[in-house]
């Protein structure tokens, strides 16, 4: 029978998507790992492949669609023998639906309710199994658990040749967990965001003003910093940095790399330094997982990017075991692709601590929101020349920066926060201990 082609989630975050571009038309004869659409998630722009082989039977989604939700089809795939005339006539699905007026409520009340788009199978501890629509046909059909099947597809996907290799076995329910992982989407669903639309529009309704449709990207931000600031117990450390030696230090490397056409940056050494500040303070190298705490083995750091209508957080991952140049090299990449809207998922999820500098705009100092799971986010503000008083006790002017350091305190407590603290500015006061 045909095997229907659902809107996938490509990215942690997202919930739908616009269906920007076809890239294949009915008739077409496609192969796994062809590349089927280009879709826009709540974070960038990225090519959908095949996970199957047949031919495009019918395309139910138009290219420019908005607002299509995660495991709405939006293709049909027919294999060898099946025509079109095997799919059974039925409407695009809509992207949105609006809600029924007072006198349309019990009406809409009283009809059935609407069988829900079929929803990616869960493994017993709550993770998401990806897998094609055929391959899941397939595994009901011989008794087979997806979670005891290892994929061969894209990212791990279980495709149809995985299922049929696969021996038979009892298949274990999937709901509870599928309700688990949708749990937290319909808590972020439910969060309050401020007054209702139309209250908004009757305060300024005599007023000139351009409206500004929010996009993905400017959707997610505001819902999990939204999350964030409600549901993470912030607390605030700041300290003050002495970058003279840094500077000095920073100015000797760069003439020796030049000829390697590597220039650093002291944003690069504050990665240094974080990186190698979660090693020493192992304890504060963490995040919340909801029931529990995860401790990481190695130091994750993302870094806030700007970029239009947003951010973006790439995670230099393993930064304690990298050279400055080689976080460097990596960070510019990550940055240009960013500001692009290149990156992979992989790319910009994970991450125990984050660092977001805005010192490079003048900003002498500021409070970061932590991005959730995260345990902590170092603020950094701009170095600039201050009176200080030497160890001598006499009066002297160095390059001082501004960091404040924001904490969840159900992962970090105050006392183990600031030996975190105390270790970023040790390692950036200090910066040859960094390469020791």
């Amino acid at each position: 029978m045909p095997t229907e082609i659902l809107m996938p989630a490509l990215s942690p975050t997202m919930e739908e998507g616009t269906l920007a571009k076809w890239l294949v038309k009915e008739g077409d004869t496609v192969s796994s790992g062809d590349l089927l659409a280009e879709i826009e998630t709540d974070k960038a722009t990225m090519e959908f492949e095949a996970v199957d082989e047949g031919v495009v039977g019918k395309i139910l989604v138009a290219e420019g669609t908005e607002g299509v939700k995660v495991n709405v089809p939006i293709a049909v795939l027919l294999e060898d023998g099946e025509s079109a005339d095997d799919i059974s006539a039925s409407p695009a699905p809509a992207a949105s639906a609006p809600a029924p007026t007072a006198e349309e409520a019990p009406t809409a009340a009283a009809a059935p309710a609407a069988a829900p788009a079929p929803a990616a199978p869960a493994a017993a501890d709550g993770a998401r199994i990806f897998a094609s629509p055929l391959a899941r046909r397939i595994a009901a059909d011989k008794g087979l658990d997806l979670a005891q099947i290892k994929g061969s597809g894209p990212h791990g996907r279980i495709v149809k040749a995985d299922v049929e290799s696969a021996e038979a076995a009892p298949a274990v329910a999937a709901a509870p967990a599928a309700a688990t992982a949708s749990a937290p989407a319909a808590t972020a669903a439910a969060m309050p965001t401020g007054p209702a639309t139309e209250t908004v529009l009757k305060m300024y309704a005599d007023r000139d003003y351009e409206e500004v449709a929010l996009d993905g990207m400017r959707k997610t931000v505001a819902s999990r910093l939204t999350e964030a600031k409600q549901t993470i117990p912030h607390f605030y450390l700041r300290r003050d940095i002495k970058l003279d030696a840094l500077l000095k230090f920073r100015s000797q490397l760069n003439k020796q790399l030049e000829a390697r056409g590597v220039k650093l940056s002291v944003n690069d050494f504050i990665i240094k330094a974080c990186a190698n500040a979660l090693q020493q303070v192992p304890a504060a190298n963490a995040v919340w997982a909801g029931d529990r705490m995860l401790k990481l083995t190695p130091s994750d750091v993302a870094v806030a990017v700007a970029v239009e209508g947003g951010l973006f957080t790439p995670v230099l991952k393993d930064a304690d075991t990298k050279s400055l140049s080689a976080l460097s090299t990596e960070m510019k990449d990550l940055a240009t692709r960013a500001r692009d809207k290149k990156l992979a998922p992989h790319e910009y999820v994970g991450g125990t601590f984050a660092i977001s500098n805005l010192g490079m705009f003048g900003i002498d100092n500021f409070d970061a929101v932590i991005n959730p799971p995260h345990g902590a986010i170092l603020a950094v503000g701009a170095g600039a020349k201050k009176p200080v008083v030497g160890d001598d006790g006499e009066l002297t002017v160095a390059t001082v920066m501004s960091v404040t350091l924001s904490v969840d305190h159900r992962v970090i407590d105050g006392a183990l926060g600031a030996e975190l603290l105390q270790a970023i500015v040790d390692n950036l006061e200090n910066p040859m201990v960094m390469l020791a």
